[in-house]
C-alpha cells in the first residue's frame, strides 16, 4: 500500500470513527487524518493478528475490508484518545 493510499484511508476511516462516536474530541480535518492514519495501522495490525497469524502492519485483502479494519482500529485509537484528553481536562 502507498502512503497516499494510507492517507485517503484514514481521513476516511477517521471521519466515519467519528461520526459513528460522536463527542468533543476536538480537533479538525489534520487531526481526524491523524487519527485515522493510527487507526488504519491498529486495525491492519490487529486483523493481521487475529485473521492470519501474523504480525504486519500491512493492511492486505480488498479495499473494503482494508476500510472496515481501518474504522475499527480508527474507533479503538478515538476511545483512547478521548479518555486520554479527558482526564488531561
Amino acid at each position: 500500500m502507498t502512503i497516499l493510499f494510507y492517507l485517503i484511508l484514514g481521513l476516511i476511516a477517521g471521519a466515519i470513527a467519528k461520526l459513528i462516536l460522536p463527542g468533543k474530541q476536538g480537533g479538525g480535518i489534520l487531526a481526524t487524518i491523524v487519527l485515522g492514519v493510527i487507526g488504519a495501522l491498529v486495525g491492519g495490525l490487529l486483523g493481521n493478528l487475529i485473521f492470519q497469524g501474523e504480525f504486519s502492519l500491512e493492511l492486505s485483502g480488498s479495499w473494503f475490508w482494508s476500510l472496515i479494519t481501518a474504522v475499527i482500529g480508527s474507533l479503538i485509537v478515538l476511545l483512547i484518545y478521548g479518555a486520554v484528553a479527558r482526564r488531561r481536562a
